[in-house]
Parts: C-alpha cells; sequence; structure tokens
C-alpha cells in the first residue's frame, strides 16, 4: 500500500509539472536562481551595496538579457563575477528575464 501511494504521489507531481506551462517554469527557475545568487546584494530589485544602482526599470543602465548577463559576467568595482563555469548561460539568461520582467 505504501509503495502505491508514493507511486500516485510520483505521477501526481509529474501531471503536473508536465501541464506546467514552459514559460511558468522558466520565471520560476529564474525567480529560484535570483533568490539564491542575487537576492542578498539586491533584495526586491534594490542595490545594498550602491542604492542609487538598482534593478530597477529606468534606473538600470542594462536593458536586454544579453547586456544583464554581460554585466553579471563583467560587473565592475562592488559586484561579484559570475562566470560561466560558476552560472551556465542558461541560468544567467533566466535570471536576466526574471530581473527584467519584475523589476
Amino acid at each position: 500500500m505504501k509503495k502505491v501511494i508514493t507511486l500516485a504521489l510520483a505521477l501526481s507531481a509529474i501531471c503536473l509539472w508536465i501541464s506546467t506551462p514552459n514559460d511558468a517554469r522558466a520565471e520560476a527557475n529564474g525567480e529560484k536562481l535570483f533568490m539564491q545568487h542575487c537576492n542578498v546584494c539586491h533584495p526586491s530589485g534594490g542595490n545594498v551595496i550602491k542604492p542609487q544602482k538598482t534593478l530597477h526599470k529606468g534606473e538600470r543602465t542594462v536593458n536586454t538579457v544579453e547586456e544583464v548577463v554581460g554585466k553579471m559576467r563583467n560587473p565592475g568595482p562592488g559586484m561579484s563575477t559570475f562566470d560561466s563555469n560558476f552560472l551556465p548561460d542558461s541560468d544567467a539568461k533566466a535570471i536576466a528575464e526574471y530581473i527584467l520582467k519584475t523589476f
């Protein structure tokens, strides 16, 4: 009986995952990655190191996915470098898309 319940729960989770649109999964992944790697210095899109340089539209100097990823890869003083060995391109792009949609 325990195996049947475990199997039923696993199948339910798989069905739920399959039925979730790719965009929603990617957005959730971008948010998760942002929280993991960026939120400590950029809570709510702010900036604890340089308060005048937030992630909010109108205040940020980068406004495309490519520009955000470029800033992550070569940030300048005060920000950690997120090179492709540490953060794969797919994860960096997911974070960039999350930033651009959210802030």
